[in-house]
């Protein structure tokens, strides 16, 4: 049943990950291979265990073990196989909890020497061959014992659970990490598949990082034993059908690299199209295909994208010759400009550069001009408010922390006492304002701006905030689609200040900006906002697909296991 369907749980959200999740609990319960009642059960290996464990105490290499309680059947998760033995950990195996020499003291550590082990070291089911630090000799002596020989196993046990690793060269290691010595009868790789599913069952507490196993809890994990010969043959299996998931999983990331390459060629048709008749014809040929492309997030994002490409291109509704130029709009803006400057209202502002050809990404439709940022938009940077002047209560100043995806998080919020606020009227917000953050202005999941919404007022601009005024010739909803196209995205060069990447309002000012009509701004605006609410909705169907998948990937799941 779990081979005839790995299709299914290969292509649900996570489905390789779970599909190995699963092999492993099939394994540790004795369900993914037949058991042999030939085989010598696992009853006489936990006495010969018993019989090495009390010569090696008896010889002085290990430590005599406590006695461990008696296994409750409340303990027992599911019922055992026929050979099979319940045995805690504490009983089954010697472990050892590694040291951390005094990190700051240059004794203990040295360029080279002896490996010593910490979780970032470690790579899950793999192997250790170097580590980052090491350990002088008088560092080694802080452990008492030789280094742990090649071939050992060793596993998180703090902070993360259950990652686990083969030595492949001698080594110490840390106190997060427990190392295992297995005895005669016991398969290292069946442990090595075993411990990491056993051990994030057991009673764990909550640390500052993560969640901790102790010595005790270690000790206390309750363990379902094959006989020595089933283990081998379980580590057999376990290990062709992780070979198959890599496969899968390598088919997967193939098959998405090209089906994004596929993506990108069929709607990068659309953006090199010319004319809007050129643009009609392509997307006729790309639309026959949507079904094939637009079948998973990141398919329909790059689809939003391009779509915002055509919009601030003039590619998305006709042009109409009875529309004001563009080039009206922006002398009307010069003359205003020159008016405030003449009555003393507004400073002069120093001549922008005009545009050259290697600047102007496309043709510029009928009726629309070039301009920079700076001719269109008034943009002006918070006031540098001192930490100290913070107050519990009072106006909120907004901070670049506070700038989510179009909207402002008032999760994180620092304010101004009300009386000093009044003083700063100048970098107080308006509803409808759009704020775009200085530092990290584009992160993974986006662009940082926000538009400023009456629940947000009152509050004032901080420093390393910009807020973006557009001019009577600019619908602010037409300056945040250019904001969120690549035309600003993949333009803008942030430099770096203490190493966090950051703009100026000059530099955003300075970009090229193709102004279209008011009247056919207005256009653009409707007719993208329509087309992407129906990019939202092809999300919520894909969505719901995916959840119907991973509902019918968990009842598989729930079936075999």
């Amino acid at each position: 049943m779990l081979l005839s369907n790995l299709d299914l749980l290969a292509t649900a959200p996570g489905g390789v990950m779970r599909l190995r999740e699963l092999i492993l609990t099939l394994a540790v319960q004795g369900k993914l291979v037949p058991q042999d009642p030939v085989d010598e059960p696992a009853g006489v290996l936990l006495q010969n265990i018993r019989a090495e464990k009390d010569q090696l105490i008896a010889e002085g290499k290990i430590k005599r073990d406590k006695p461990l309680a008696e296994i409750a059947e409340e303990e027992k998760p599911f019922e055992l196989p026929v050979g099979w033995e319940w045995v805690r950990l504490g009983a089954l195996l010697p472990f050892r909890i590694g040291k951390t020499p005094p990190s700051k003291d240059p004794q203990y550590w040295a360029d080279s020497g002896h490996a010593w082990v910490s979780i970032s070291d470690m790579n899950h089911f793999g192997e250790v061959f170097e580590t980052g630090r090491k350990i002088t000799h008088r560092g080694a002596e802080v452990f008492g014992y030789d280094p742990l020989p090649s071939g050992t196993l060793i596993m998180s046990f703090k902070l993360t659970i259950g990652k686990i690793s083969v030595l492949r060269v001698p080594a110490y290691h840390n106190e997060a990490i427990v190392s295992f010595t297995p005895l005669r009868g016991t398969n290292s790789g069946f442990l090595k598949y075993m411990l990491p599913t056993v051990a994030r069952t057991g009673v764990s507490k909550d640390a500052l990082m993560g969640a901790t196993l102790n010595t005790e809890s270690l000790s206390n994990l309750v363990i379902a034993l094959p006989p020595c010969i089933e283990q081998s043959r379980i580590v057999t299996r376990v290990e062709e059908l992780m070979r198959l998931c890599n496969a899968l999983e390598a088919k997967g990331q193939l098959e998405a690299a090209q089906h994004a390459q596929l993506v990108s060629t069929l709607l990068s048709t659309l953006t090199a199209s010319t004319t809007p008749e050129e643009l009609a014809d392509n997307w006729q040929r790309v639309a026959q295909h949507f079904d094939l492309l637009l079948d998973r997030p990141e398919a329909i994002d790059a689809l939003e994208q391009t779509l915002l490409q055509l919009a601030v291109r003039g590619m998305l509704v006709p042009q109409d010759r009875t529309d004001e130029p563009a080039s009206a709009l922006l002398q009307k803006i010069r003359a205003e400009k020159d008016r405030l400057i003449a009555a003393g209202q507004i400073k002069r502002d120093k001549p922008l550069p005009p545009i050259t050809d290697e600047e102007k990404p496309f043709e510029l439709p009928v009726g629309w001009e070039w301009g920079r940022v700076g001719d269109v938009v008034e943009l002006l940077n918070g006031y540098a408010f001192k930490s100290e002047w913070f107050k519990p209560a009072g106006v909120r100043l907004l901070r670049n922390v506070n700038i989510s995806h179009g909207h402002v998080d008032w999760s994180a919020p620092v304010m101004l006492d009300a009386v000093a606020a009044q003083s700063y009227e100048q970098f107080a917000l308006r509803v409808g304002d759009i704020v775009l953050s200085l530092d990290r202005p584009i992160i993974s999941t986006g662009l940082k701006y926000a538009v400023i919404r009456e629940s947000d007022l009152p509050c004032l601009l901080l420093q390393r905030v910009a807020r973006l005024t557009a001019s009577a010739c600019l619908s602010p909803e037409f300056l945040q689609l250019w904001l969120q196209s690549d035309l600003f995205v993949g333009t803008i060069d942030p430099g770096r200040s203490n190493g966090v990447p950051h703009i100026s309002t000059k530099q955003v000012a300075g970009l090229a900006f193709a102004l279209p009509p008011l009247a056919e701004q207005s256009r653009i605006v409707t007719r993208i906002t329509a087309l992407r609410r129906l990019c939202a909705d092809l999300r919520q169907r894909l969505a719901e697909r995916q959840s119907v998948q991973a509902r019918l990937a968990e009842a598989l799941v729930a079936s075999v296991a």
